[in-house]
């Protein structure tokens, strides 16, 4: 029998790319590469009847060109809060293997680099978002501000890891990753977050 899931938080996203990041719109990176640090927070979300609610997952990923051709690496990191059932469900959902949105994510990785889990903490204070991944990684970034203090968002946007939702747009204070050949540290680069939700469809 197929499991019924479903996951649903927060998700960020925070690249090198300079600018409004081209990646969201099928165009190709501003540096010609992508190497980015990407993570869910899920607030709510179920494998039958496993509780995933309060867990964090994060994938370090590069992207040798235009992100819609695929060939990407990545390095997936899932909560060590997790129990190993919940673990292996975080697996099988942003893994792609049981269907929904990750599915068609999971057809653009060329290659899993690695699967670690490691302590994670993912903190959201109003527009200013911070993750930490044990030793391995981190980054921070803030929203920027729009016509009269606004957030700026976008919708819409045809490469979406969060589609059907609302982006606001963001800057890195800092991001860094270490290990598995993607060795980087930038600041001041496209980021932004949204709402997701993904379900077995």
């Amino acid at each position: 029998m197929t499991a019924q899931w479903q996951v649903e938080g927060t998700y960020f996203e925070a690249c090198t790319c300079k600018g409004a990041c081209p990646c969201l719109f099928g165009g190709d990176p501003t540096e010609g590469t992508c190497d980015a640090l990407v993570a869910w927070h899920i607030d709510q979300g179920n494998m039958d009847d496993l509780a995933l609610d309060g867990l964090n997952l994060a994938m370090a990923l590069h992207t040798p060109g235009n992100m819609t051709a695929g060939d990407w690496k990545i390095v997936v990191y899932i909560d060590s809060r997790a129990s190993q059932q919940q673990h292996d469900a975080l697996v099988q959902i942003f893994g792609g293997s049981v269907g929904g949105h990750p599915a068609t994510l999971a057809g653009f990785i060329g290659e899993i680099l690695g699967v670690e889990s490691v302590p994670m903490r993912y903190d959201i204070d109003d527009r200013h978002h911070q993750l930490d991944v044990g030793e391995l990684a981190d980054a921070s970034l803030r929203a920027i501000e729009g016509q009269g203090g606004e957030a700026v968002t976008i919708s819409g946007h045809p490469v979406a890891v969060a589609p059907g939702n609302t982006g606001t747009v963001a800057k890195s204070d800092h991001v860094s990753h270490r290990g598995y050949g993607l060795d980087w540290h930038f600041s001041g680069r496209t980021a932004f977050y949204s709402a997701f939700q993904y379900q077995a469809t």
